[in-house]
C-alpha cells in the first residue's frame, strides 16, 4: 500500500487540513466493506437486557424474601414478650407458694407436724442421735385427734 502525498500548504509549510470527503475516504478504509453492524449487536443487547431483567427479579424477590422475615421476626418479638410476662407471672405464685410460712401452713393442712432433732444413720449402720417420736397433734387432716 502507498500512502497518499499528503498536500501543504502555500508559504507556510504545515499540511493542509483534509476535506471532508477525504476523511470520509479514509474512515471507509477503516471499516471492513458490506460487514452488517446490526444484527452482531442483537445477541448482546439481548443478553445485557435479559441479565438487567433477571437481576431486577432477583432484587424483588430478595427484597420480598427479607421483608416477610422482618414480619415473622415482629411477631416472634411479641410472642416472646407475652412469654417472658408469663414466666414472671408463675415466678411470683412460685415464690408465694414456696415461701417458709405457706409451706409451713400446707404441712399443717396435711397433718404433718414439725419434726425434732435430725438423726443420722452411718454406712456402717450406726445411729448418731436420739430418735424421738414426733409430738402429738391434736386436730389432723378431718379435725380429728391423731392416734
Amino acid at each position: 500500500m502507498r500512502a497518499a502525498p499528503k498536500a501543504m500548504s502555500g508559504a507556510t509549510g504545515k499540511p493542509a487540513s483534509p476535506t471532508p470527503q477525504q476523511r470520509l475516504a479514509r474512515l471507509a478504509r477503516l471499516v471492513p466493506a458490506g460487514a452488517p453492524s446490526g444484527p452482531a449487536r442483537t445477541p448482546f443487547v439481548l443478553l445485557v437486557v435479559l441479565l438487567l431483567g433477571s437481576g431486577l427479579l432477583a432484587l424483588l424477590l430478595l427484597n420480598a424474601a427479607v421483608n416477610q422475615g422482618s414480619f415473622e421476626l415482629r411477631e416472634l418479638e411479641k410472642q416472646a414478650e407475652e412469654l417472658a410476662e408469663e414466666e414472671q407471672a408463675l415466678q411470683q405464685d412460685l415464690d408465694s407458694f414456696s415461701a417458709p410460712d405457706a409451706l409451713a401452713e400446707q404441712a399443717r393442712e396435711l397433718g404433718m407436724v414439725p419434726g425434732g432433732n435430725p438423726v443420722f444413720i452411718l454406712p456402717d449402720g450406726t445411729v448418731r442421735g436420739r430418735p424421738e417420736p414426733a409430738p402429738a397433734v391434736s386436730g389432723g387432716p378431718e379435725g380429728e385427734d391423731a392416734p
